[in-house]
């Protein structure tokens, strides 16, 4: 520690004084001088000060606020007395419209299958692939007949049309997906 910050036995006094008096880290600090809010704390652990002089005030314990509960109407119904509003750490959560319109939507349209077919000459090897081509693999990659897609890949994208909606699905129908999977 530099000189103007050293402990000397008067500052350790008075360190004590102010620990015992109820003063914070922060506050005896800035009485000290020279000296920052975690020398404090540093010393008064060394020295073992840790117990503090309690104000009559902090004895008593405070008043705990009431456990919010989740309301027992689902949401969208609102009570009279709520007028719409929608209070506390949920006020800002999105309220989700009920998955109807988007179960239909998965009915409409086929779900992609695990192997598309690609004709094997259009199938690729890793020597034979370019920037443009889709880089999906076919295959066991521990095989000699191991090719990839090779179809047109979208710009920017590694993927095909067909292997992009397979590889970049919406976190929503990944968990609808666990949820047919765990029924």
């Amino acid at each position: 520690m530099t000189e103007a910050g050293a402990w000397t036995e008067e500052r350790v006094e008075l360190l004590k004084k102010l620990w015992n008096d109820g003063l914070s880290a922060s506050q005896i600090a800035a009485e000290l001088g020279s000296v920052t809010r975690n020398a404090v704390i540093g010393k008064v652990h060394r020295l073992g000060l840790s117990g503090r002089a309690k104000s009559p005030g902090s004895a008593t314990p405070r008043p705990r606020k009431p456990v919010a509960r989740p309301p027992s109407h689902p949401a969208g119904h609102h009570s009279a007395g709520g007028a719409g509003l929608t209070r506390g750490n949920t006020a800002l959560a999105p309220q989700f419209a009920p998955e109807i319109e988007a179960e239909a939507q998965v009915a409409r349209e086929p779900a992609p299958s695990e192997d598309v077919v690609v004709p094997f000459s259009e199938r690729v090897t890793i020597m034979e692939l370019r920037e443009y081509m889709c880089r999906w693999p076919m295959g066991d990659p521990t095989t000699p007949e191991f090719r990839f897609c090779g179809g047109r890949s979208t710009t920017g994208m590694p993927y095909c049309a067909y292997h992009a909606r397979i590889a970049y699905q919406p976190a929503g129908d990944r968990r609808r997906d666990r949820k047919v999977i765990r029924a």
